[in-house]
């Protein structure tokens, strides 16, 4: 069985998992890492994807940061979705080499390990044909956006765990109209914390992916975030050294 280094961030800004993922998928596509989940939460940003329309974005751009929310363009699949406190949001780092070549087998994966951890909640969820992400009846609690370049994959998903769902009204979620978000708190009418529901969805990604996670810590992020194109091999190392 192969394994997988698991990496627990906590709360980290978006531009510091956005250049540490793009860094790391670097890294994996010369197989100078291994597989690797990046699992965090985010503090308030709104990001648009590849495919997706700024007019989704329900307030003018210039008003976010008054109100504390971030915004990004960045290179993964999807539309216009939101980030916050209590959302758990993983990114997988894999060489699809070892996991099928199939990037639409790989989104039905990512699904289903979302839609497995639900139900050992109780939280009957599923897919809505043609719309990828994962829902409860009509409300969406999961949303999934993916970037592979060599085979490597990097952003994922994001579980709405025990957050304010009030800023996705500041968008157009995913770019469906009238789509309404919802969270595994507001589905249990009770409060659920991201550890638990974390422990539920590393056993699911295993069996799902037939991986094996070993705990993992970046150390040196600091390096790691410094320059999007400086590949350095003092970097390099920084990196390497801080995953154990």
């Amino acid at each position: 069985m192969r394994t997988c280094s698991l990496i627990e961030l906590g709360t980290i800004p978006y531009a510091e998992a956005l250049t540490l993922q793009r860094r790391l998928a670097t890294l994996r596509a010369e197989d100078r890492l291994g597989d690797m989940l990046l699992l965090v939460q985010h503090l308030p940003v709104i990001t648009l994807g590849r495919a997706g329309q700024k007019a989704n974005l329900r307030v003018p751009e210039s008003s976010l940061a008054q109100m504390g929310v971030e915004f990004f363009e960045v290179e993964r699949g999807g539309d216009m979705t939101y980030h916050g406190p209590g959302q758990l949001v993983g990114y997988p780092i894999l060489n699809l080499t070892d996991h099928g070549r199939d990037v639409h087998r790989y989104l039905r994966q990512l699904e289903e390990v979302l839609i497995v951890t639900l139900s050992d909640f109780g939280i009957a969820a599923g897919r809505s044909r043609g719309r990828t992400g994962v829902w409860v009846g009509d409300r969406k609690i999961a949303s999934l956006g993916i970037h592979v370049g060599r085979w490597v994959t990097r952003h994922g998903f994001a579980l709405n765990v025990d957050m304010d769902l009030t800023p996705f009204e500041l968008i157009v979620p995913c770019g469906i109209q009238g789509v309404r978000m919802t969270s595994m708190t507001q589905e249990l009418c009770r409060p659920i914390s991201i550890r638990e529901v974390t422990a539920a969805l590393t056993e699911r990604f295993e069996a799902e992916f037939g991986i094996a996670f070993v705990p993992a810590l970046l150390s040196e992020r600091s390096d790691a975030r410094s320059g999007d194109a400086d590949m350095s091999d003092s970097n390099e190392s920084a990196i390497v050294g801080g995953i154990r």
